[in-house]
């Protein structure tokens, strides 16, 4: 059996999937980068491996691809591709009626529209501000004294929202604490994060033409308030995804290994 990798070297975190030669994932992993990409990604590379019994190093993967903010700097990787096209074959292979896309990253917010063949065919990128990324939302959840996963439920039982009207993490944050210091609901200041959060992905989903339904990937796709909030905002149904959403840049990449690795070895039959 031949098994590929694909290695997504986040600015939070470092994903990594090994597929076998018929596609099928047979490990994964995702854990806290470390400061310097290169050991997030050798870090990630050995514990995935272990998973596999045939394998004893990452080596001995027939194709390795790198993804991600630090795709540079995967060590063993035969080539690397942007994490645009490794979320756009991630969740084409997952589940190919999918065609729009809003993924969530560490530090910026991306819409794609993917081609019938799992190719990017438009995408739209904001990265010149963390507002509504996962870091911001890092840093709401601290305002709040809570945990991430407690602070996405929060929004649900809001009857009301309290709209947040700076545009930058640091001023969102004061804002947040000011309308906590004043009494205000949490649950409804919470519905107000999501709906700014919302409206940042209705732009960069409109640019890149989404339109009938969307998925969301990264791990801000777990976030169930702002999975409402964007079927509120887009009017658009949001589809889950039968895979954990934080992998699928991992997962593109791990496909694009396994169609170069199983061709290269057509081509050498041949």
């Amino acid at each position: 059996m031949k098994y590929f990798g694909g290695c997504d070297v986040g600015s939070t975190y470092t994903k990594c999937v090994i597929l076998n030669e018929n596609g099928e994932i047979v490990a994964d992993t995702t854990m806290k980068s470390k400061m310097h990409s290169e050991k997030s990604a050798r870090a990630a590379l050995e514990d995935t491996v272990k998973k596999v019994p045939d394998l004893q190093a990452a080596e001995d993967l027939n194709y390795l691809i790198g993804t991600g903010y630090g795709r540079n700097k995967v060590p063993f990787a035969q080539e690397n591709i942007s994490e645009i096209s490794c979320h756009a074959m991630g969740v084409f292979v997952t589940n190919p009626k999918v065609r729009s896309i809003i993924d969530i990253g560490g530090q910026d917010i991306k819409g794609i529209a993917i081609d019938t063949d799992g190719t990017v065919k438009n995408f739209a990128m904001n990265d010149k501000c963390a507002a509504g990324t996962g870091r911001f939302y890092e840093t709401m959840a601290n305002a709040f004294e809570m945990t991430l996963p407690e602070f996405s439920k929060l929004s649900l039982s809001a009857k009301n929202v309290i709209p947040i009207t700076a545009q930058c993490t640091v001023f969102a944050e004061s804002e947040v604490i000011t309308l906590v210091g004043e009494g205000k609901p949490m649950n409804e200041i919470a519905a107000g994060i999501q709906r700014s959060v919302a409206k940042r992905c209705f732009v960069m989903a409109k640019k890149a033409g989404a339109s009938k339904s969307i998925t969301l990937t990264g791990g801000c796709a777990k976030n169930e308030g702002l999975k409402k909030a964007i079927e509120q905002v887009l009017k658009l149904k949001v589809i889950d995804l039968d895979v954990d959403p934080q992998l699928m840049g991992a997962l593109g990449a791990a496909e694009y290994a396994r169609q170069k690795g199983m061709a290269k070895g057509r081509r050498k039959r041949g």
